[in-house]
């Protein structure tokens, strides 16, 4: 693997809880990183701004050496109002992993940097990959096919061995990976870590209204519709939620333009009610404890490799 060295022995599980908007909050992040893997959050989920660094002390508190770390996913796009106040915070509370989206700069880079922090950032391809890396990232999400929220459209085979030919640097895939098995996969196919987000907001400690994790637990694969109508960025959303917005899911317009004002407190209307997730839910049958949830997941993967071994 190709960890940084404060990661190593930290993980119990090569995994990475990826940033949900609205639904990561310091409970999620915690039970994630004392189960043994990354925890993350978008620092736009903490409203209003000043929320952002009483998040960032009540981690600081929480969490200790024997966790693994959590990350900071900020967005990196000139409508995002707060970009600058947030990245100053990560500096100044020593963030470990930052997870930039959504452009990639120079000067964030080095500012995360500057204390001894990692950037990963996400990509839908290879191109993107390269940007990122000539501008000082450390690492790659591979956001494939199938991914929950903002999602590419190429295979995890083809875009983790494209990124592979050239990069050797810590590399996460996500993409529709919901058991432990698809873990196993993802290090099978290349990549350093799996990348999973819509399984968690089935979670007791995700901030997701209970009709959502339900929606989660009873949709598949046909639910997901995808779609840049939402953000002006094309992801994956669930269609009942849109269906239930008063929308028809089959003939969403096209966006204007890429916009994150609503989500920075913005006047703009943020669709809330329209809910994310990536087509690996199918395999999500309940509700329950991210430390159980997690625990499962171990189970699952150290049997898919034991398997694969035999």
């Amino acid at each position: 693997m190709s960890l940084p060295v404060f990661l190593e022995g930290r993980l119990s599980l090569p995994l990475i809880g990826s940033p949900l908007f609205i639904i990561s909050q310091p409970a999620l992040v915690i039970a994630q990183c004392r189960a043994g893997i990354v925890g993350s959050f978008p620092s736009l989920n903490a409203r209003p701004s000043g929320m952002f660094e009483r998040w960032l002390q009540q981690l600081g508190e929480a969490l200790t050496d024997r966790d693994a770390p959590f990350a900071v996913n900020l967005i990196v796009h000139k409508t995002n109002s707060r970009l600058e106040e947030d990245l100053a915070l990560c500096v100044k509370y020593r963030v470990p992993i930052v997870i930039t989206s959504l452009g990639a700069r120079e000067d964030v880079n080095r500012a995360v940097h500057s204390y001894g922090g990692i950037v990963l950032h996400d990509v839908i391809n290879n191109g993107f990959a390269r940007k990122a890396i000539q501008k000082g990232a450390d690492g790659l999400i591979a956001v494939a096919a199938g991914a929950g929220g903002h999602a590419g459209t190429m295979s995890p085979f083809a875009l983790v061995e494209e990124i592979r030919a050239w990069f050797d640097g810590p590399l996460a895939l996500s993409g529709a990976i919901a058991t432990g098995r698809s873990i196993a996969a993802a290090r099978m196919m290349g990549a350093d870590f799996a990348y999973m987000g819509s399984p968690f907001i089935a979670t007791q400690e995700a901030n997701a209204e209970p009709a959502y994790k339900q929606m989660i637990v009873d949709s598949g694969a046909a639910d997901i519709v995808y779609s840049d109508y939402f953000t002006g960025v094309l992801g994956n959303y669930l269609r009942p939620s849109i269906t239930a917005a008063g929308l028809d899911a089959d003939n969403l317009p096209k966006a204007s333009e890429m916009d994150f004002s609503s989500a920075a407190g913005g006047a703009k209307k943020a669709w809330r009610d329209v809910w994310g997730a990536g087509q690996g839910i199918g395999a999500i049958r309940d509700i329950q404890p991210a430390g159980d949830f997690i625990a499962q997941l171990k189970a699952e993967y150290r049997a898919a490799i034991a398997a694969f071994a035999a």
